[in-house]
């Protein structure tokens, strides 16, 4: 069949946007201004323009609807269910994206009433099968933080170990040994210790840390 004889599919991007900050874990989500879902918070997404890429198109979405741009961006699955979208046909190319969430509030712009943060733990109902995205996100983020030091882009330069298990914690919704996490993470290379502590903090001033580059490869789960 000719290309002029095809019913062409259109074809969206949807982002999972992973936010970190004051010990939570988060999503970036926006609330619908118009039909279908008016009023149900989604993910940021929307339809692929004929002159760029999906990636360009997950970049400019993002910045249309929450003013977000210039962060980590990797695209994990195709979303094809026939019937995922109520307005017809829809195929969806889906990223998550990692940021420092405290670095940046989401501004709703375009299309959105509403844009903020969601602990992962008190998510809304989201609109269209963007639950199942969000998900597959999740699971997406948690392999790939296994083999890649992507655990960094969330934190900011300078961290605590204990924010660093915090995230990793609240990454995998496990509960890990304090000492043990902290010696092999030290052991691995991936990040050295400054001559800067907290300041301001209740407690006894924590030592912070900073991604070392050039540390082992990330091989392995803390969970093995």
């Amino acid at each position: 069949m000719s290309l002029e004889n095809r019913t062409l599919i259109p074809l969206s991007v949807d982002c999972v946007i992973f936010g970190y900050a004051a010990g939570k874990l988060q999503i970036a989500l926006i609330k619908r201004k118009k039909p279908p879902f008016k009023g149900k918070w989604a993910l940021p997404g929307g339809f692929l323009e004929c002159n760029e890429t999906v990636e360009e198109a997950a970049f400019r979405e993002l910045k249309e609807e929450t003013g977000i741009g210039d962060i980590y961006l990797e695209q994990f699955q195709v979303f094809s269910n026939p019937g995922r979208d109520p307005r017809g046909r829809v195929v969806t190319v889906a990223f998550f994206a990692l940021i420092v969430s405290d670095r940046l509030e989401p501004v709703a712009k375009e299309d959105a009433e509403k844009a903020g943060w969601w602990a992962l733990d008190k998510l809304p109902p989201l609109a269209f099968d963007h639950g199942a995205i969000f998900t597959k996100g999740l699971e997406a983020l948690r392999a790939a933080v296994t083999l890649r030091p992507l655990l960094f882009e969330l934190l900011p330069k300078k961290f605590t170990l204990t924010d660093f298990q915090t995230l990793y914690e609240q990454v995998f919704a496990i509960k890990i040994d304090k000492r043990n996490f902290r010696k092999k993470v030290l052991s691995m290379g991936l990040i050295q210790a400054t001559k800067k502590t907290t300041e301001g903090a209740k407690h006894r001033p924590a030592r912070l840390y900073q991604y070392k580059p050039k540390g082992k490869i990330w091989e392995k789960s803390f969970r093995q």
